[in-house]
């Protein structure tokens, strides 16, 4: 276990850092913009993402590094007995850190996030390109209770 980790908002300066990271693989690689200077729609979302109170992009440091990203949705439902859920996208762990156990600390802490916010549900979403992904995700008690689907507009 990890022990010297820092979980905090992004600031706009972690920004190329997060697009790198999430175009780290060949799913990342199809569809984020890499190129310099950065795409404006990134800077304008980081802004949209942090003016939401229902939105949380969140990073982990390890000293001063970033080394792995999420974002937090908070939704209010009315199924369930009127209740919250957390929506957990674009997760990332830096690809020198995987397979370390920071990942499960993170996820540790995206959880205790949620119980802080009222939330009843955390749900995410996994590329079945992925079968890393989703096995982390079985491990740590999510199971693919629901078929998702997805339209591209």
């Amino acid at each position: 276990m990890t022990t010297d980790l820092t979980f905090a908002p992004a600031t706009i300066h972690d920004i190329d850092t997060l697009v790198t990271m999430l175009a780290d693989d060949e799913l990342g690689q199809q569809r984020e913009d890499t190129r310099r200077p950065l795409n404006q729609s990134y800077i304008d979302n980081f802004r949209a993402i942090e003016q939401d109170p229902n939105n949380e992009l969140i990073i982990v440091k390890q000293h001063s590094q970033v080394v792995g990203m999420l974002q937090l949705t908070f939704i209010p439902y009315l199924t369930h007995t009127g209740s919250w859920r957390c929506l957990i996208e674009g997760v990332r762990i830096h690809k020198d850190f995987r397979g370390k156990g920071l990942g499960t600390q993170f996820f540790e802490w995206a959880i205790n996030r949620a119980q802080q916010r009222g939330c009843s549900i955390v749900q995410l979403t996994s590329d079945k390109k992925r079968p890393d992904a989703i096995r982390f995700y079985n491990r740590l008690g999510f199971t693919a209770s629901h078929e998702g689907f997805k339209l591209n507009l």
